[in-house]
């Protein structure tokens, strides 16, 4: 790993924050795995982007409580909680017109809750 250029490490975690921002607004784009990867890759290429990216206003205090203690507040859960399941039931319910595509959605959305209620809350 000491072999790869800063720049690759840097890009990388560029292209993950990309992705998790994205992935905010589409219910089956995971958010947290993205900018975690984007810290991990952060953190062997830049301390400053590292740094830039666990301060920041909206995710940094989020990231940091992921990494560092596996907890999430009591409002970021019922948040994330509500948007998936709006976001997915809509996506079964107006886009997907496959029953085992609307299974496979329910199945995605009861693991990804069972997630969320396992972590800790603060």
């Amino acid at each position: 790993m000491r072999r790869i250029p800063r720049f690759l490490w840097v890009a990388g975690g560029t292209i993950c924050v990309g992705i998790g921002i994205v992935g905010i607004f589409l219910p089956l784009l995971p958010t947290t795995p993205f900018l975690l990867l984007a810290a991990f890759l952060y953190a062997r290429g830049s301390e400053r982007s590292y740094a830039r990216l666990l301060g920041n206003r909206w995710f940094g205090g989020y990231l940091r409580r992921y990494r560092e203690h596996r907890t999430m507040t009591r409002r970021h859960k019922a948040f994330t909680l509500a948007l998936l399941w709006i976001g997915i039931g809509t996506s079964a319910g107006f886009l997907v017109p496959q029953g085992w595509a609307r299974l496979l959605l329910a199945v995605v959305a009861v693991g990804v809750t069972i997630h969320i209620l396992s972590l800790g809350t603060e």
